[in-house]
C-alpha cells in the first residue's frame, strides 16, 4: 500500500573528495550528532522517452537498499524545489497501479522506460535536539550514475539535509549557515536525477512551441490558456490523492479554458475550440459530482454547528454523516474512473494540439488592450441583461433559475477581467473584483437553493424512519432566509459593478 510523506530538504555540492562534514554540534539547537552508518542504495529512474516527468520536476524510481526500498514517486508541491511529496510503495516487479495513475496526465500513452541508474554510498547522520528529538537527517552521498546502455557514467559527492517531520523549517537555514562556513554551496542541480541525466548525456526535453511574443491579443489569450492547461495537468495527481480543494481547483481550470473559448471568439476560431469546449464542459460536470457534495456537506454541517444543542432533535448528525459518506464513496470512485478514462486523455491531447497549433483569427494580431477590454465589456453587457431579467421576476423557482444563469455570466465576466490584467492592469483588477462580488452573492443564493433541496430530502428520510424532522425544517428555513437576503443585496452589489471602466491607461 502506498504511503506519502512531505519531503523538505536542501542539497549541496561537496567541495572536496573525499569530504567530511564540519562539526554540526555548532549548529544552534543541536545537542548530538548521531552516526547511523553507511547504506548502499541502488535506484533505477523511469520516465518517458522525451522525459516528460523530469521536465515537470517529477521523479519516479525503484530503489533497493535502505529502510524504504521500493517504488518512490516525488511530486513538487511548492516553488521551492526542496519541497516535495514523496509517495512510496513496497518493492515489486511492475509499477503499482496507483503510481501509474499519478503520472498519467503527463505520461498519457507513452511507455515508461529506465533513463538512468544511480548507485549511492550514503553516510547518514542524525541531528537531535536537547530532548532527543530528531531535527534533521544529514547524508553524504557518493553517487555513481550510468545510462541504461552503460555507455556513459559520471560520479560526484553531495550533501543532503532533510528536515525531520514536525521540525521547524528554519532549522535548515541554521545548518546551511554552518555548511557555508565550511565552504559548502547549494547544489546547482535540482536533484540527483537532473544532474545524472545532464552529465551522462541522457537528458531529453519535449519540444514545446514557444509562447507568442509581444503585446498582441493572441499572445495574451494563449498565455492564459497554456497556464490553465498546465494547471489541469498538475492538479490531476492531487485529485487522485484527494488533497484539499484539488477537485475545485481542477474544475476551475476547465471552466476558465472553456470561458476563454467563448469570450475570445474573435481571437480563436470557435469552429475549432467549440468541440474541445464541449469536452471541457463534460469534465467540469463530472468533477462537480465530488465537489458539489463537498461544498454541500460543509454548508449543512456549518449550519448545524451554529444551532443550540436543544434544537438538534433526533440523530441529525448521524443521518447527515451517513448521507455524506455514502455520496462521498460513490463520487470519489466516479472521479478517479473519469481520470482513468480514455475520454479524459483524449481531451488533454486535444488541448495540447490546439495550443501547439492555435486557430488564430485576425483579431489575434491586434493590440491586447483593445481586444481584451472589448471582450470583457461584452461579457459584462451579457451579465447585465441576465441580472435585469432575474430582478424583474417574482421570488420563486423562475427567479432562482434566472439568478443561477446570471451567476454563470458573472463568472465568465470575472474570468475575462482576470485574463485582461496583464494588458490593462489596475482597471482590469477592479473590473474582476466587481464581477467576483456579484458572483459571490449569486453563488451563495444558488448554494442555498441546492441546500434546500437536500434538506427537504433529509427531512423526508427522517420522517419515514420515525425521527423528528424539526431540525431539518429549521435549517431549511435558515437557507430560505439566506436566499432572500442575497436577493435583497444583489441590486446594490450590481450597482457598484454596473459601470466598468476598462479604457487603456
Amino acid at each position: 500500500m502506498a504511503e506519502t510523506k512531505r519531503e523538505i530538504e536542501r542539497k549541496y555540492d561537496a567541495p572536496t573528495d573525499p569530504f567530511r562534514l564540519p562539526d554540526l554540534l555548532k549548529v544552534p539547537g543541536v545537542s548530538a550528532v548521531v552516526d547511523k552508518g553507511v547504506v548502499e542504495l541502488d535506484a533505477v529512474y523511469y520516465d518517458t522517452e522525451d522525459q516528460r516527468l523530469a521536465t515537470d520536476r517529477i521523479t519516479l524510481r525503484h530503489r533497493t537498499g535502505g529502510d524504504d526500498a521500493g517504488w518512490h514517486l516525488k511530486l513538487p508541491v511548492a516553488l521551492d524545489e526542496g519541497v516535495r511529496d514523496e509517495v512510496q510503495a513496497p518493492p515489486s516487479a511492475t509499477l503499482p497501479r496507483s503510481f501509474a495513475g499519478l503520472v498519467r496526465s503527463r505520461v498519457r500513452d507513452a511507455e515508461l522506460i529506465p533513463v538512468v541508474r544511480l548507485r549511492s554510498s550514503r553516510d547518514v547522520s542524525h541531528l537531535t535536539g536537547a530532548d532527543g528529538s530528531l531535527l534533521a537527517e544529514v547524508c553524504v552521498d557518493a553517487v555513481r550514475a550510468e545510462r541504461p546502455d552503460g555507455k556513459r557514467t559520471t560520479a560526484w559527492t553531495e550533501i543532503e539535509v532533510e528536515l525531520a517531520d514536525g521540525a521547524d523549517p528554519a532549522f535548515l537555514g541554521k545548518v546551511e549557515k554552518r555548511l557555508r562556513k565550511a565552504g559548502v554551496e547549494r547544489s546547482g542541480s535540482a536533484s540527483k536525477l537532473a544532474r545524472a541525466l545532464e552529465e551522462t548525456g541522457a537528458a531529453r526535453r519535449p519540444k514545446r512551441k514557444a509562447a507568442g511574443r509581444g503585446d498582441t491579443a493572441g499572445a495574451h489569450v494563449l498565455a492564459h490558456l497554456r497556464a490553465q492547461r498546465d494547471a489541469l495537468v498538475e492538479l490531476d495527481p492531487a485529485v487522485r490523492r484527494d488533497l484539499p480543494d484539488s477537485v475545485h481547483q481542477m474544475r476551475v481550470a476547465t471552466r476558465r479554458i472553456r470561458s476563454a473559448f467563448k469570450t475570445y471568439k474573435k481571437v480563436l476560431d470557435p469552429a475549432v475550440t467549440g468541440p474541445v469546449g464541449e469536452e471541457l464542459r463534460w469534465l467540469a460536470a463530472e468533477l462537480g459530482i465530488d465537489r458539489d457534495r463537498e461544498v454541500l456537506t460543509e454548508r449543512i454541517t456549518g449550519r448545524m454547528d451554529a444551532l443550540p444543542r436543544t434544537l438538534l432533535l433526533g440523530p441529525v448528525r448521524g443521518r447527515l454523516r451517513i448521507w455524506a459518506v455514502a455520496r462521498r464513496q460513490g463520487s470519489r470512485r466516479h472521479t478517479v474512473a473519469v481520470l482513468d478514462g480514455r475520454r479524459y486523455l483524449d481531451l488533454l491531447t486535444a488541448l495540447d494540439a490546439l495550443l501547439a497549433d492555435p486557430p488564430l483569427k485576425s483579431a489575434a494580431k491586434r493590440p491586447a488592450a483593445d481586444v481584451l477590454a472589448k471582450a470583457a465589456l461584452k461579457d459584462h453587457a451579457r451579465l447585465a441583461t441576465r441580472i435585469e431579467h432575474a430582478l424583474a421576476l417574482p421570488t420563486g423557482e423562475d427567479r432562482d433559475l434566472a439568478m443561477h444563469d446570471a451567476r454563470k455570466a458573472a463568472k465568465r465576466a470575472r474570468y475575462a477581467g482576470e485574463t485582461a490584467v496583464p494588458a490593462l492592469g489596475k482597471r482590469a483588477k477592479r473590473f474582476a473584483r466587481g464581477m467576483k462580488d456579484v458572483q459571490t452573492v449569486l453563488g451563495d443564493h444558488q448554494d442555498s437553493v441546492v441546500a434546500r433541496e437536500t434538506l427537504r430530502d433529509l427531512a423526508i428520510q427522517a420522517h419515514a424512519a420515525g425521527e423528528s424532522a424539526f431540525t431539518w425544517g429549521l435549517l431549511y428555513g435558515q437557507e430560505q432566509a439566506t436566499a432572500a437576503e442575497r436577493e435583497r443585496e444583489l441590486p446594490e452589489v450590481w450597482k457598484r459593478a454596473a459601470e466598468p471602466d476598462l479604457s487603456a491607461g
